[in-house]
């Protein structure tokens, strides 16, 4: 399980739910593990209702360069897409960054209904998965026009003048927290930066900075009665430009979402994009086993496999 989940007491969730429902009192807690990064608990009221609360892990020790303030760019891309897209995230019940009470950042949000899509999928007919890809990629298209003047990571305060600025330092980013723990990524990192500064041209064609979730895989999204009831985890939400997200992925570009976001062929600039976002996310995948402390290393031999053949391409 990864270092970065920072679980805590009953004594303390009280204590956290007590400062943000004072009028409430708790009669049940438990642990949502689906997620690998931060902990979450469901929270149960005597009143009947319930609230999620997920909370930041203590320090950075398990965090990649690439993971900055996560609880603050989980919350603020959530006000955003509420405040500017018609689809359903969670609202926000109350944040505490004090760390008074627990040692790490927190929140508590409202519970979304329905069942994650990763869990139930396997029961599901193919019409009705072609229906939520269908949804997801529209949903990707909506956050594509919420947009910014520059481009970075929303928990970050630096903000880029060009894609092509922000992705090489999302790279370089992953290179130097290869080196920092030893970790075989299979190349020399000046190879991969010399390999996208050939390619700078294509990422110049790119001027507005979008929302973006960037991890969007089945597993952070929610349904309900054959549609998409909500997204959750957004704290690695980035300003890029969407295929950076993890549905265009070269593992994981699937008809239906290509159809739902209304794009079905590329250029070949884009192609060249998206294979560089594909080295980037199979590079995260692969360091963030040893920064998590992940005990099965699987994940990190499934990315390295994909890494080869994106280089090869």
């Amino acid at each position: 399980m990864a270092i970065t989940k920072n679980r805590q007491s009953e004594k303390t969730i009280c204590r956290m739910a007590e400062k943000a429902f004072p009028d409430k009192k708790i009669s049940a807690i438990k642990e949502l593990t689906e997620g690998m990064c931060n902990v979450t608990y469901n929270v149960k009221f005597d009143d009947g209702s319930e609230s999620i609360l997920k909370i930041a892990a203590k320090d950075r020790k398990g965090n990649t360069s690439n993971e900055i303030n996560l609880m603050k760019a989980e919350v603020s891309a959530m006000k955003l897409v509420s405040e500017n897209c018609s689809f359903k995230v969670a609202d926000i019940q109350y944040c505490d960054t004090s760390n008074t009470i627990c040692d790490g950042n927190y929140f508590f949000m409202e519970k979304l209904t329905g069942d994650n899509f990763f869990l139930v999928k396997e029961k599901m007919s193919e019409e009705e998965i072609a229906v939520i890809n269908t949804e997801v990629g529209k949903i990707s298209k909506e956050l594509s026009k919420v947009k910014n003047p520059q481009f970075g990571f929303l928990g970050d305060d630096k903000r880029y003048d060009s894609l092509f600025s922000f992705v090489k330092q999302m790279l370089e980013n992953l290179i130097s927290d290869a080196k920092n723990k030893d970790i075989d990524i299979m190349y020399d990192g000046q190879t991969f930066i010399n390999q996208l500064e050939k390619d700078k041209s294509s990422f110049d064609l790119v001027q507005d900075a979008t929302l973006v979730h960037w991890d969007m895989w089945e597993g952070n999204v929610f349904v309900k009665d054959g549609h998409v009831s909500g997204i959750i985890d957004w704290e690695r939400a980035l300003w890029g430009e969407p295929f950076m997200d993890d549905r265009f992925r070269m593992h994981n570009r699937g008809k239906q979402f290509l159809e739902g976001f209304g794009k079905t062929s590329f250029s070949e600039d884009e192609l060249k994009r998206l294979r560089w976002y594909d080295v980037i996310l199979y590079l995260t995948m692969m360091i963030e086993v040893y920064y998590r402390e992940f005990e099965d290393k699987g994940q990190y031999f499934w990315a390295r496999e994909m890494l080869e053949k994106c280089m090869k391409a």
